[in-house]
């Protein structure tokens, strides 16, 4: 019982790690990548699409993207999406492919993404927490209901803190890294 509520919370930490690193990739950082595309959600057809499903994402070089629309009809919405997306970039279409032109990041840009990483990081150390306490809260009950000994719980809870400070301390360090990539001129 204590092994499984360990494990549960485990896979939860790891999730909320995976997770605020892919809310770190979708900040857009001097460089192009096609992950700063995959929250985009285009109309097709009258339902809300993911980009992905509607075109391939290429990067043609630092600063351009190429979106080819796998249907041209849709190639009016995909471009309006990622108008109306917090990407601040405006693309433009020759009929065939949408070119996204990423423009040099401005210092107080950099800094309010900057502010965004940090507050995902909170986010995501928040989530973590949150699966901590679920954890110790189930072994409290293992231990109120008289299912398990003290001693047991309280090595658990060691080993819980122990992997809740190995999660926040990744969380930390991908927030470190995506800092370094914004601040990179």
């Amino acid at each position: 019982m204590i092994s499984d509520t360990i494990s549960e919370a485990d896979a939860k930490m790891a999730a909320s790690v995976a997770h605020t690193k892919e809310e770190f990739a979708g900040i857009r950082t001097g460089r192009a990548h096609p992950a700063m595309f995959n929250k985009i959600t285009a109309v097709y057809y009258g339902a809300p699409t993911p980009l992905q499903q509607l075109a391939t994402v290429q990067v043609a070089d630092a600063r351009m993207v190429l979106i080819t629309p796998f249907d041209q009809n849709a190639i009016n919405g995909i471009e309006k999406a990622i108008r109306d997306s917090d990407l601040g970039v405006n693309p433009a279409t020759d009929g065939n492919q949408i070119r996204v032109s990423l423009p040099e990041l401005t210092e107080e840009r950099r800094k309010e993404y900057t502010k965004l990483a940090k507050s995902k990081a909170e986010e995501g150390r928040v989530a973590v927490r949150n699966s901590r306490r679920q954890a110790k809260d189930a072994l409290d009950k293992l231990v109120k209901d008289k299912e398990v000994g003290e001693d047991e719980v309280s090595r658990a809870e060691k080993d819980l803190d122990a992997r809740t400070k190995k999660y926040t301390e990744q969380i930390d360090e991908l927030l470190k890294n995506k800092e370094t990539e914004l601040l990179e001129v």
